[in-house]
């Protein structure tokens, strides 16, 4: 069955709608960032230059997300993991190394996590165990 004409003008408005809080935070985000960048340098931006960067920033957001989406999809995957943004930063030298020092340290973490997890589930199994031992005492 076909969607109705309503049901797609409402689905559209949703997403229109979600948009534009997208944009609304990052313009915020971007004005907080050139107003402290100001600060530090002691330059003045203009609306209209925080506007277009802000424009620049989303639509630039927009490419890595369609980007990534079909890393994954090339990759048969149905989601965006590290390899993907790696291979998504490999066109700036200093991001990409910056991007590959951060995954290894997530991937240390994560595996620490791990490895502190099943310490853990290992200690609260001996523990278990210890308690269910009923010592039974025998009077001669």
């Amino acid at each position: 069955m076909a969607a109705s004409g309503d049901e797609v003008d409402d689905e559209e408005y949703e997403a229109l709608a979600y948009q534009q809080r997208l944009k609304a935070a990052l313009h915020f985000t971007v004005g907080r960032i050139c107003e402290n960048t100001g600060k530090e340098t002691g330059l003045q931006f203009s609306r209209q230059f925080i506007a277009a960067l802000t424009e620049t920033t989303f639509k630039q957001c927009e490419s890595f997300a369609t980007d990534l989406e079909l890393f994954a999809k090339h990759a048969k995957r149905s989601q965006v993991n590290c390899d993907d943004v790696l291979l998504l930063s490999r066109k700036s030298s200093a991001l990409a190394t910056h991007m590959e020092e951060n995954s290894k340290e997530l991937i240390k973490a994560h595996e620490e996590e791990k490895a502190n997890k099943k310490q853990k589930k290992a200690k609260n199994s001996k523990i278990s165990n210890a308690d269910s031992v009923v010592e039974i005492d025998e009077e001669n």
